[in-house]
Formats: C-alpha cells, structure tokens, sequence
C-alpha cells in the first residue's frame, strides 16, 4: 500500500547495521510496488529534515524513496567518518540491513562522492546512479571556501562554535602531478582514499 503521509509528517525508524550502528531512515512510497527503491545520499551535515518534503513526495508518487541518516549524522548512531570511503562502507551496510537488494541511488552533494564510492565498492548493488552538484574526488577548487563565505562566517559574530579559525582560511591546492591528474589537486600530507574533499570533517561535524 502506498503511504500517504506526506515526507514531512512521516516517522523516524531505526534499523541496525552489521558494523553496530543504528541507522535513523524514512521509507516512503508504494512499499510493495517490486520495483528498485531509490535510496538518498545527504548534503555533508544534512539529516532526515534536510531534504525538501516536496522533492521527496513527488519522487514517492509511483515508486518506493528512502532516506537515512549515514553513522554518527542526526538520528544515527555510531562516529562521523572522516573520510568518502568509510560514509560508503556504511551506507552499503544500511542498504543490507533493510534487505533492499539491488537500488538505485540518488546523491546530493557529498552524498554524490558517497553515491559514487558505492558503485564502485559495490556495483553489484546499484542499478542506477543520479548525482546532484557532484565532483570527482579532487577535483580543482574543491578545497577552499568562496573568500564572501571566509568573510562572513569570519565575523566573530558568526564564527561556528567548535571551528577552529585556522580552517577558516582558503586551503592552496599543491600540485603534485600533471595538469589534470589527481594528484594535482591533492592536499599535501592527504593521500586518495583519505578524505580529501571533505577537508577534516572531524572538525566540522
């Protein structure tokens, strides 16, 4: 039977993993259609109430949308990773915990690096992938802020409690390899592998 609650007025449920963690999620649209559920990736610092209800709904409208929150993010247990391939690892884990077999993924931002990882972590679980302002691992200028953005959270009026201010500052990009390798637009001191286009989430999360 289809819900018909809409995004916004529907329960947080919590399923567990295998890696231990208590994933919070919202499953909505025809549950017994038999078709491929479509399962969303979040924003980095994005839960369950961050989506927009209206996008959810119509997505829902003839096949069956789930949302979650990945380890250590709003309702979910567990430690935020600190880099794209463990975020995978645990979204892989939540999508084996609800039994969901093949999907298809949908990822909006970092959740596009994390959409992408588990295609390649797991391909044989993805059917499709939709990707939503996504960039490849490395991707040139994706390691520092807008110099309005430094401006204004700058500020200390606006300074984010628990930011130190060094992180404030626009991060140089090394090259370290040809034009257009990846190599090219790693930090220094940061391998593929290690988190290098979230920055060091521990300290923003």
């Amino acid at each position: 039977m289809p819900t018909t609650s809409p995004y916004s007025g529907l329960p947080n449920k919590l399923v567990r993993a295998a890696n231990g963690v208590d994933h919070a999620y919202r499953d909505t649209g025809p549950q017994a259609s038999g078709g491929v559920p479509l399962v969303l990736f979040q924003h980095f610092r994005g839960n369950l109430d961050s989506w927009d209800p209206a996008l959810i709904d119509a997505l829902a409208t003839d096949r069956r949308v789930i949302t979650f929150d990945n380890a250590g993010v709003g309702g979910s247990t567990g430690t935020t990773p600190d880099s794209v391939e463990q975020m995978a690892r645990d979204a892989i884990a939540f999508i084996a915990a609800m039994e969901l077999g093949q999907v298809d993924l949908l990822g909006f931002s970092i959740g596009s690096f994390i959409a992408q990882q588990v295609a390649l972590t797991r391909p044989a679980i993805v059917r499709s992938l939709v990707l939503a302002s996504a960039a490849p691992q490395g991707a040139a200028g994706m390691h520092g802020w807008a110099p309005e953005v430094i401006g204004a959270i700058g500020h200390p009026r606006n300074q984010p409690r628990g930011i130190p201010r060094g992180l404030l500052r626009p991060i140089p990009i090394q090259p370290a390899g040809g034009p257009g390798s990846h190599a090219a637009h790693v930090r220094p001191g940061r391998g593929p592998g290690r988190g290098d286009d979230l920055g060091d989430s521990r300290s923003a999360v």
